[in-house]
């Protein structure tokens, strides 16, 4: 249980692992009997994990009042989240229990075993047939009626069990028990099949929560001793076994081998790392023994944090499938007072026969089952959410899972996205003094910086004697100035230094040289003397280019942002074939967004830090950047593998699931459509009615289960 007390009103919030939760229209149920209870609000429920989240005002309702609610319903709750947990302290799902041990498997045997047993009584007593398939179906639907009683006892009267509980009532009373207990029997097994559906779906998280080992091997001393995962804490040092797997989230301290990093970021080539090197909780060392520094608890590991955001993702809806449950709210009451005029209407005014449009109108309320409908948009969300985490696209919700489709620009940040982030000094250029010493005051000067050009010229002086530096100072975007011994110093753009220091024609063109090959060019200043010029070049990442292709593909342009000077930026922009918008300050940049936001939806690619504003601004934000910590909070959408290429599988994962909810919906109505026609026609009765729902619930839900298989194309042509 999380209980977080609040002193105005005395409200917590709880959460239930819920049994017996296995269906879009259990969670629609719950939450809609929840919701008008007094004293409860804020109800969150995830048909996928099980998991119900709400606020209870103690003081208005008891926690015993919500258990009874949801125990009369048919969905007893336990208290706290899921029995089962990895050692990482991660809520995981159990491994479900065979289908003969669930509540929806016993009554598919309980039905079956008395539609069979009446069969047989018929055959060896024909003047008992009615008889032994009354009994078989008023015993199979009891169970869904105290169901139905519940749900309209707490103001939803208009469910499935509703509907299939008035059919096999009505079948019987008219004379049709046969037919009665065989749509009983036909319906459970559609309720099993949705359950074994939902166990596929909790598949994916569960073989997240597998990541993480149980165990792992802590060095004290030089010992190594045994000890669980949940018992190491920040600091510890851990050794990891060729073969073995990462306890938790840390960094090499020594040792080198590959690492297989596929079980978090779907990257199928071991990446060679070594001493310094960060590592993902759940990696497998492939040929080497590593000591590893343990940076995060294991209850805050990448995957720890993975399953965390794919249950949140699960849970949240997307926009079609908030209508889809709106539609349905309206559509289940609508069918069953059509089905009410088929029976009335054509005997009371034209004298039909009664038994003949009962019958029809029966047929009618179990054409009127919703299921596979309310389906049809949670399943494809729920495996396209899967998909991606499974190759290291992670995706926080519906919402951003049908809005990553439609984008028409994608604008990637340049540094650490398009580049690699790991700028080298190519270029001295000496004016006033020697190269060696153009190098040992630049790197004074920007001793002490993070930026990544201060660390490029920090690496390439490595060696020389830096002297110290005082009251350095930063001119945003532009230059870094401090004091040595007495006398000011800068190294800043070359903007920058032509308004404080008259550069010659010789100098300028020399730097614009530089920068049309794609380097950043930064001028060292002795007050208004210029000393010497860095170039600075951060190499394209390999597979840039292929991005940008690949969505231009896609019907999506590409458009680069950058602070970098126009000459750098174009160079760049056009090794990488896709527009550029150079010089930009962070605030510029959110200008730029919102002019692209006007030919279309705007995605943001980032690496989740410097351009957390840019990435909340567009339409969708893309963060790069390893399962850092606001790779994986700022953005809608993060790329474990840090691979551009993820973006433009982003979009094609997208398009897929909406294809594939457009097929689910067109497929669920349209088959009703078809049994309505014949219904009404006479030419199908009670049990191909409810054959449709429970053939239709099937069919959308193994099409939405083929998402769970999905390859990009590029991976598809290259298979």
């Amino acid at each position: 249980m999380t209980s977080t007390a609040s002193e105005a009103n005395a409200a917590a919030s709880y959460e239930f692992y819920v049994e017996n939760m296995d269906c879009a229209e259990c969670g629609r149920t719950v939450e809609g009997a929840l919701g008008r209870v007094t004293g409860v609000s804020d109800v969150r429920l995830n048909f996928t994990t099980q998991r119900l989240r709400l606020t209870l005002d103690e003081a208005r309702a008891s926690l015993a009042t919500v258990e009874k609610h949801l125990t009369d319903l048919g969905y007893p709750p336990r208290l706290g989240s899921e029995p089962a947990t990895i050692a990482a302290g991660t809520s995981a799902l159990a491994s479900p229990p065979a289908w003969h041990h669930t509540s929806k498997g016993r009554l598919v045997i309980a039905t079956g075993t008395l539609l069979a047993l009446s069969a047989l009584l018929a055959l060896a007593f024909p003047p008992l047939t009615a008889w032994g398939f009354t009994a078989a179906a008023l015993i199979g639907v009891a169970p869904l009626a105290r169901k139905a009683w519940a749900s309209a006892r707490r103001g939803r009267p208009f469910t499935i069990n509703t509907l299939i509980s008035l059919a096999a009532l009505g079948a019987v009373a008219i004379g049709e028990a046969p037919e009665g207990a065989l749509v009983v029997f036909l319906f459970a097994i559609g309720e099993l099949l949705e359950n074994v559906a939902a166990g596929r779906a909790r598949a994916g998280i569960r073989a997240l929560a597998a990541l993480a080992p149980n165990v792992a091997l802590l060095l004290e001393d030089g010992e190594a001793r045994e000890v669980p995962v949940a018992a190491l804490r920040v600091g510890d040092l851990v050794r990891v076994q060729p073969g073995g797997r990462v306890p938790a989230d840390g960094t090499i301290v020594t040792g080198s081998a590959g690492v297989d990093e596929s079980p978090v970021t779907g990257e199928s080539i071991p990446v060679a790392k070594g001493a310094g090197d960060g590592l993902f909780a759940g990696s497998i060392v492939t040929n080497a023994v590593l000591s590893v520094r343990v940076d995060k608890p294991a209850n805050d590991s990448t995957v720890a944090r993975i399953i965390h955001l794919v249950e949140e993702a699960e849970a949240s809806k997307a926009p079609v499938a908030r209508f889809i449950d709106r539609f349905s709210s309206f559509y289940t009451p609508a069918a069953m007072l059509m089905a009410a005029l088929v029976a009335l209407v054509p005997p009371l005014a034209f004298g039909a026969s009664w038994e003949e449009w009962i019958y029809r109108a029966l047929a009618l309320l179990l054409i009127a089952c919703p299921c596979a409908l309310v389906l049809s948009v949670p399943a494809a969300v729920t495996s396209g959410i899967n998909a991606g985490a499974r190759r290291g696209l992670l995706i926080k919700g519906g919402a951003v899972l049908e809005s990553i489709g439609d984008v028409s620009t994608v604008a990637f940040d340049k540094t650490g996205t398009l580049t690699e982030n790991r700028p080298r000094v190519t270029d001295v250029v000496a004016l006033q003094t020697t190269a060696d010493e153009v190098l040992r005051l630049a790197a004074a000067v920007e001793a002490g910086s993070a930026h990544p050009l201060a660390k490029a010229i920090s690496w390439r002086a490595a060696g020389l004697d830096v002297p110290p530096a005082q009251d350095a100072r930063a001119v945003p975007g532009q230059a870094v100035t401090a004091t040595i011994q007495g006398v000011e110093f800068a190294v800043g753009s070359p903007r920058f230094a032509a308004a404080h220091a008259p550069l010659s024609a010789e100098v300028e063109e020399r730097a614009a040289h530089l920068e049309r090959e794609g380097k950043t060019v930064v001028v060292v200043l002795r007050e208004t003397t210029p000393l010497g010029l860095l170039a600075i070049r951060d190499e394209p990442r390999a597979d840039a280019a292929a991005a940008v292709k690949r969505l231009a593909r896609l019907g999506v342009k590409s458009v680069m942002l950058t602070g970098d000077n126009a000459r750098t930026g174009q160079a760049i922009a056009d090794h990488l074939g896709l527009e550029v918008r150079s010089e930009l300050m962070p605030a510029d940049k959110l200008v730029a967004i919102v002019e692209l936001k006007q030919r279309g939806k705007v995605a943001m690619v980032g690496d989740g830090i410097n351009d957390a504003p840019a990435l909340a601004s567009a339409d969708i934000g893309i963060a790069m950047g390893g399962g850092t910590d606001v790779a994986l909070e700022t953005a809608g959408a993060a790329l474990l593998r840090g691979n551009a290429t993820g973006v433009s599988d982003l979009v094609e994962l997208s398009r897929a699931t909406m294809r594939n909810i457009r097929q689910n919906v067109a497929f669920a109505i349209g088959l009703k459509a078809v049994f309505l026609a014949t219904t009404l026609l006479g030419l199908t009765g009670l049990w191909p009615a409810i054959l449709s729902d429970t053939g239709a619930t099937v069919i959308v839900t193994a099409n939405a289960l083929r998402l769970l298989r999905f390859q990009p194309s590029h991976d598809r042509k290259r298979a």
